[in-house]
C-alpha cells in the first residue's frame, strides 16, 4: 500500500466546495432555530469527508430510528465498532484512506504526519485538536499513574517509543527510529488505537490539571479508590458506556449504564456529508435492546430488530428465511472473514510428553487432515454452500492461493492410514484403535468452549472418520475461560475454535497470526508467551517450521515496500499450509444478516469480518436510511 514515501493529500471522496450549500437536519431544526445548536454549516469542518456511493446504494434523507438487539452493555461498544469513525480507514477494497484526519504523510513508514480538518469538533462543539493528541500521549500513554505499561505496544519499535511532535493547531507527528508498519492498521482497526481524547473535559479529572480537593470528593462520591481509577472510568472512548464523554462517531449514547434498553442519537458534529450537502448519519437514533443470547435469532425473527448481525449464526438461517415476509425483512447471507470456520488445534506444547511428540510430526497433522470427509460436513450442516479447506487466507485477499487453501485436505484415508504406519503407529487393540508408544490406546480429547452447537456436529462427524484410521475422538465442553486456561497450560491435547481472525489481510497487514507470536495462539500457546515476554516465560521454540515463522514475521516488520511484504507473507501461507500446524476443516460458511425491508445502503454482499471490516463498519452505516 506504501512506498518509501506516500502521501495522501485529501479523503479519496474529495472535499465540498466552498459554494457547497449544506441542508439542514430536521432532527436539528429546532434546536437551532432556538439558538440551542449552531446551524449546520458551522457544525462541520471547512473542509468535511464527502460519502461516494457505489453500486446499488444511492444518497438517501435524514430521519428514522433502527433498533438493533444486543447481549449486555458490554456491547455499547459496536456504536464505534459499527460507527467506524477513524483517522484513517479501510474502505470496501481494504485501502486505507483519510477519515477524521483531512490528510497523511508517511516516510519510510517511520515518520507519520497527520493533518486534522480545520474546524473539526467534538459532539459536544468543542474543537477537536492538536492539544487532544498531546494530552493523550503525556498525560495518559506516559503517565505512570494512568498507564503502568507505559504506551500501547503497538507504539514501540524495538520497546521504543516515538519521538511526538506538535507542529501546529492541526497538524502532529510520529517519528520512530525504524518502521512500524502495525501504526496505520491500528489506528483502522475494529477495537481502534486512540492516540487522541477529549482533553477538555478529561482535564477535569486529571491530577495535573483539576482542583485537587474537588477531584478527591469526586473520586469519594463514586467509591473509587483514586483520581487515576476515576479518569480511566470515564475515559470509555471503545466502551461508550459514558454518556458524558465526547465522541466523534456518527452515534452518540445518552443513556447511562446500568439499563437494558440503550439510546444513541446522532452527532450534530459529525465530520461527513453527502454529495446534496446533507450531513450524515442519515438515521436520527439507534436503539439498543438488550436481550438473552439465546433469544437474538427469535426475537429478530418477530421483527424485534430492523439490523441484526451479531448473535446470529449459519444455522439459524432457515427458521430466519420462515418470518421474512411476516415480519417484513430480509436474510442476507455474508461471507465470513476469518481464515476458517472451523479448526482444529493441536497443542504442540501440550503437558503429556507422549501426545505432543506425536503432535510435532507434521506426519501425524497431515494423516488428520487426509482422513476428513471436509464435502460431507459442508453437504450435512450447511447445505453445500460453505467450503472445505485450510485455515488460510480467503480469495478475497489479493494474498490468496487456491493450493493453500487444498494442501492436504482431499478426502483420502487409506494414505492417511499409511502415514500413521509409516510413523511406527501400527499395534492396535482388540478395538481397532491404534496405540501410542507407550501403550495407551489412541483416544484424542478435542475440547470446546461449550459455547456452539454447531462445533458438537462437526466433531461428531470427525468422529466417524477419524475411527477409521484407528483414532477414537473424544469431545469435551468447557466454560470459555477455562477453556483457554487449560491451553495455556498445557492440559489439552487439542482444540477447536475458528480460524485467521483476518482472512483477507493486504501485504500491508501483519501476519504475525501465523508464527508463534501470542499466547492465546491455540497451537503454540507457551512458546507464544516466550515470544510476548521476551523470553522471561513460557517456552523457547524448538521446531524448524516454528523458528522460521518468528524470522520471517521479523522480515515482514523490517520489509519496505509492499512488493517485499507480500514476498514474506507468501512463504509464511505456504510453511502453514505445509505443516497444518492447525487443520481447517469448514471455510467460507455464510453468516446471515437480518435487515428491515425499507433500510436502504445495507450491501446485499459482504465480507463479516472483525478487524479488518469492523463488522458493518467498512460498507459506512452512517449511510444507511429508510425510507
Amino acid at each position: 500500500m506504501f512506498a518509501a514515501t506516500l502521501a495522501l493529500a485529501v479523503a479519496s471522496s474529495g472535499f465540498v466546495s466552498a459554494a457547497q450549500l449544506y441542508v439542514e437536519t430536521p432532527y436539528f431544526a429546532d434546536d437551532v432555530a432556538q439558538g440551542k445548536l449552531p446551524p449546520v454549516a458551522a457544525r462541520l469542518p471547512e473542509n468535511p469527508s464527502v460519502a461516494t456511493f457505489e453500486g446499488e446504494r444511492r444518497p438517501g434523507k435524514p430521519g428514522g430510528e433502527i433498533h438493533t438487539l444486543i447481549a449486555s452493555a458490554r456491547d455499547l461498544r459496536l456504536l464505534g465498532v459499527f460507527g467506524y469513525a477513524r483517522l484513517v480507514g479501510y474502505d470496501e477494497h481494504l485501502a486505507l484512506h483519510p477519515d477524521i484526519l483531512q490528510a497523511f504523510e508517511v516516510n519510510d513508514n517511520r515518520i507519520f504526519t497527520f493533518h486534522l480538518r480545520p474546524g473539526h469538533k467534538w459532539s459536544d462543539g468543542s474543537p477537536f485538536t492538536s492539544e487532544d493528541f498531546r494530552y493523550y500521549w503525556e498525560d495518559i500513554a506516559n503517565n505512570p499513574d494512568l498507564s503502568p505499561n507505559g504506551p500501547p505496544n503497538v507504539m514501540l519499535v524495538d520497546g521504543m517509543p516515538p519521538r511526538f511532535e506538535v507542529i501546529d493547531a492541526i497538524t502532529v507527528r510520529y517519528t520512530w527510529k525504524k518502521p512500524n508498519p502495525l501504526f496505520l492498521p491500528a489506528l483502522a482497526g475494529a477495537a481502534e488505537l486512540f492516540i487522541y481524547r477529549p482533553a477538555h473535559y478529561l482535564k477535569r479529572y486529571h491530577a495535573k490539571y483539576a482542583d485537587v480537593p474537588t477531584l478527591q470528593k469526586e473520586v469519594q462520591a463514586r467509591r473509587l479508590s483514586s483520581w487515576a481509577a476515576l479518569h480511566n472510568y470515564l475515559d470509555a472512548m471503545y466502551r461508550s458506556d459514558n454518556p458524558d464523554l465526547p465522541t466523534l462517531q456518527p452515534w452518540m449514547n445518552i443513556t447511562q449504564p446500568p439499563a437494558t434498553r440503550f439510546v444513541a442519537v446522532r452527532n450534530p458534529y459529525f465530520h461527513r456529508v453527502d454529495g446534496q450537502g446533507h450531513q450524515l448519519p442519515y438515521i436520527d437514533r439507534v436503539i439498543l435492546t438488550q436481550s438473552a443470547v439465546s433469544l437474538i435469532p427469535a426475537k429478530a425473527a418477530a421483527g424485534e430488530s430492523d439490523l441484526q448481525a451479531r448473535y446470529l449464526d449459519f444455522d439459524n438461517y432457515t427458521f430466519l428465511r420462515q418470518s421474512e415476509n411476516r415480519s417484513r425483512y430480509d436474510t442476507l447471507l455474508w461471507r465470513s472473514g476469518t481464515g476458517a470456520h472451523f479448526a482444529l488445534y493441536p497443542n504442540l506444547n501440550a503437558d503429556d510428553a507422549v501426545w505432543r511428540n506425536i503432535f510435532r510430526d507434521a506426519r501425524f497433522r497431515h494423516a488428520l487432515s487426509l482422513a476428513i470427509d471436509r464435502d460431507l460436513i459442508n453437504q450435512s450442516l450447511f447445505f453445500g454452500l460453505a467450503a472445505g479447506g485450510n485455515d488460510t487466507v480467503l480469495p478475497e485477499s489479493p494474498l490468496f492461493m487456491p493450493e493453500y487453501a487444498a494442501r492436504w485436505t482431499g478426502h483420502d484415508p487409506a494414505r492417511a492410514n499409511r502415514m500413521l504406519d509409516d510413523m511406527g503407529l501400527t499395534q492396535r487393540n482388540s478395538r481397532g484403535l491404534r496405540l501410542l508408544p507407550d501403550g495407551r490406546p489412541m483416544e484424542l480429547i478435542v475440547e470446546t468452549a461449550g459455547e456452539d452447537s454447531e462445533q458438537v456436529d462437526v466433531l461428531q462427524l470427525i468422529q466417524d472418520d477419524w475411527r477409521k484410521i484407528g483414532i477414537k475422538l473424544l469431545a469435551k465442553p468447557s466454560q470459555r475461560n477455562l477453556f483457554r486456561e487449560r491451553i495455556y497450560a498445557g492440559k489439552t491435547l487439542m482444540s477447536v475454535w475458528s480460524g485467521l481472525d483476518n482472512g483477507i489481510p493486504t501485504p500491508d497487514m501483519s501476519p504475525a497470526e501465523l508464527a508463534p507470536t501470542s499466547q492465546t495462539g491455540l497451537s503454540w500457546p507457551k512458546w507464544g508467551q516466550w515470544f510476548e515476554t521476551g523470553g522471561r516465560s513460557g517456552e523457547k521454540p524448538d521446531l524448524p517450521a516454528a523458528e522460521q515463522l518468528i524470522q520471517l514475521n521479523e522480515q515482514w516488520s523490517l520489509a519496505a515496500t509492499t512488493p517485499e511484504r507480500a514476498k514474506v507473507w507468501q512463504k509464511m501461507l505456504e510453511i502453514d499450509a505445509e505443516e497444518q500446524f492447525d487443520i481447517g476443516v469448514i471455510r467460507e460458511v455464510p453468516q446471515p444478516i437480518v435487515v428491515r425491508r425499507n433500510l436502504h445502503n445495507v450491501p446485499r454482499k459482504g465480507i463479516f469480518n472483525w478487524d479488518p471490516g469492523s463488522l458493518l463498519g467498512i460498507y459506512r452505516p452512517d449511510t444507511f436510511w429508510l425510507d
